[in-house]
C-alpha cells in the first residue's frame, strides 16, 4: 500500500505511508519519504515512523533524528533501548554530554548502574538530570510507557477488523 498526499511542499509529499508487499514471491518494503513519512523504511522531514525511521522527529526499531525514539536511537536526542546522542537516555546510553540508564558514558554527566563520566551518580549529576526537561520527560514516559504500548494496538486492531470486513466480502462474491 502506498499513500500521498496531493499537498507538496518543496518535491516531497505532506504525508506518505508506505507499506512492504510481496511482488513476484518477493518481499519488497515500503519505503517512505515525505515531511510526515510512515513506512517499513521512512525518510520525514518533520516526522518519520517506521522500522527504519530518518528523520526531525523519527520513532522506530532504528530511528536518526534531531530527537530519536528507538529500540536503537541515534540523534541529538536520543532515547531507548540503546541510545546515542547529545543527550542519551536508554538501556545503554552513550552521549556527548550526559547520558543516563543502565550503562551510561558522557562526557559531563551519567547516572546509571554503571556510569561514566566527569560527574558520575554524584549531587552535581543528580542536580543536572533533575532540572532537565529532556531528562524529566524520558523519566516520565519511561515511568509510563507501558501507556504507549496500548498505541501499538491501535494499527493491529484496525488491521485485524479491515481483514475480517473484507473476508465477509469475499465470501459473498
Amino acid at each position: 500500500m502506498s499513500y500521498k498526499t496531493k499537498f507538496t511542499l518543496l518535491g516531497l509529499p505532506l504525508v506518505h505511508i508506505a507499506t512492504g508487499k510481496v511482488e513476484n514471491g518477493h518481499p519488497k518494503r515500503g519505503i517512505a519519504k515525505g515531511w510526515i513519512a510512515i513506512g517499513d523504511i521512512s525518510f520525514g522531514i518533520i516526522l518519520s515512523v517506521g522500522g527504519a525511521a530518518f528523520g526531525g522527529i523519527a520513532v522506530g526499531g532504528l530511528a536518526v533524528g534531531l530527537l530519536s525514539f528507538a529500540g536503537m536511537a541515534i540523534g541529538i536526542l536520543a532515547f531507548g533501548g540503546g541510545a546515542i546522542g547529545i543527550l542519551a537516555t536508554g538501556g545503554g546510553a552513550v552521549a556527548w554530554h550526559a547520558a543516563t540508564g543502565g550503562f551510561a558514558m558522557a562526557n559531563e554527566y551519567a547516572l546509571g548502574g554503571q556510569a561514566i563520566a566527569n560527574h558520575a551518580n554524584d549531587m552535581i549529576a543528580n542536580n543536572y538530570f533533575e532540572n532537565s526537561s529532556f531528562f524529566s520527560l524520558t523519566q516520565l514516559i519511561g515511568e509510563h510507557s507501558r501507556w504507549f504500548l496500548l498505541l501499538l494496538a491501535i494499527p493491529i486492531i484496525q488491521n485485524l477488523i479491515h481483514k475480517w470486513k473484507h473476508r465477509g466480502s469475499q465470501e459473498n462474491t
